[in-house]
């Protein structure tokens, strides 16, 4: 894994993202290597370059702090919690 402070987008600008939202997206290159830029447009481009075998650890690493967040957020949504 490593973090790119300063990413030039030229980098990617030919391939096309596997998956992408407003700020993020992640590119495929070539020897199972994955791209994880931040593409915010007020900030300088940033990215994480993962193995495949990355992608599937951190991925799971983001589920959990995911349910983690979700129970948080749920508890406080509670019809108990609002009396």
């Amino acid at each position: 894994m490593d973090f790119i402070e300063h990413f030039d987008p030229a980098t990617v600008a030919s391939l096309t993202p596997v998956a992408e939202s407003d700020q993020f997206a992640i590119y495929a290159q070539a020897d199972d290597t994955y791209l994880l830029v931040q593409r915010h447009g007020g900030t300088p481009w940033t990215a994480v370059r993962l193995s495949g075998d990355g992608v599937f650890r951190v991925g799971a690493l983001l589920v959990d702090a995911m349910r983690h967040l979700y129970r948080d957020v749920a508890s406080g949504l509670s019809p108990v919690q609002r009396r």
